[in-house]
C-alpha cells in the first residue's frame, strides 16, 4: 500500500475536541501529548496541497459528557478547526460510518485512499479505522496523531494509555490499515 498526492488521499480527523482536555473524565492521564500539533501539520499539507480533508465531530447523546453538543467540550479544537468549505461529519456513536453519510461521500468523490488521525486511539479512531478497513479503503492510521487515556479493567486494574495505546495499534496493524508516523505521510505528498 502506498500513498501520493495523485492518489487524492482524504485527511479524517475524528473527533479532534476541547472535551478531551478534561483528564479526569477520561482515565486520569494520557498518551501522546503531541497528537494533536501531529494533526496539525497533517492538516497544513493537505491544505497546501487541496486534498480533500473531513473533520468529524462525536455529539454525544449523555448530558454530562464533555463531548455533548451543549457542552463547549463539544466544538474542536483550535490547532486543527475546520476551515470554510472542509466538510464536518456529526456522529453520536464510535464509528464515523455508522448514521453519517461519510461512506457516500467517499464514494461518490471515487476517493479510495483514507489517512486517519484523532482521539480516541482505542474507541472512534479504532471503530473508523476498522469499517474503513471493512469497507476496503486503502486505510492508513497515523500513530504520532493518535492519543488515548487510561482504562480501568473489570477487575479494577488501572492500564497506562500508552499501552492501550500501542495494543489497539497492534490489533489494527495490516489487517485494518497500514499503522504509520506523520513523517511517513509527509515525506510522501511532499
Amino acid at each position: 500500500m502506498n500513498i501520493t498526492k495523485a492518489d487524492n488521499p482524504v485527511l479524517i480527523l475524528v473527533d479532534i475536541q476541547k472535551g478531551f482536555d478534561d483528564l479526569n473524565y477520561w482515565g486520569g492521564q494520557r498518551n501522546n501529548l503531541n497528537a494533536e500539533e501531529n494533526a496539525a501539520d497533517l492538516l497544513r499539507l493537505w491544505r497546501e496541497n487541496n486534498l480533500p480533508v473531513f473533520h468529524i465531530k462525536h455529539c454525544s447523546v449523555i448530558p454530562a459528557s464533555p463531548l455533548n453538543e451543549a457542552n463547549e467540550g463539544n466544538e474542536f479544537k483550535e490547532i486543527v478547526a475546520p476551515a470554510a468549505g472542509e466538510t464536518i461529519i456529526r456522529k453520536n456513536v464510535n464509528s464515523a460510518f455508522i448514521g453519517t453519510n461519510l461512506k457516500e461521500q467517499l464514494d461518490n468523490a471515487k476517493i479510495p485512499i483514507l489517512v486517519i488521525a484523532g482521539l480516541t486511539t482505542d474507541h472512534c479512531v479504532s471503530t473508523t479505522t476498522r469499517m474503513a478497513g471493512n469497507f476496503s479503503f486503502d486505510t492508513f492510521l497515523v500513530s504520532d496523531a493518535t492519543a488515548t487515556f487510561n482504562k480501568k479493567g473489570p477487575d479494577g486494574q488501572n492500564y497506562p494509555a500508552e499501552l492501550i495505546h500501542e495494543t489497539a495499534l497492534a490489533s489494527l496493524n495490516e489487517e485494518f490499515a497500514k499503522i504509520v508516523t506523520t513523517d511517513f505521510i509527509k515525506q510522501r505528498l511532499k
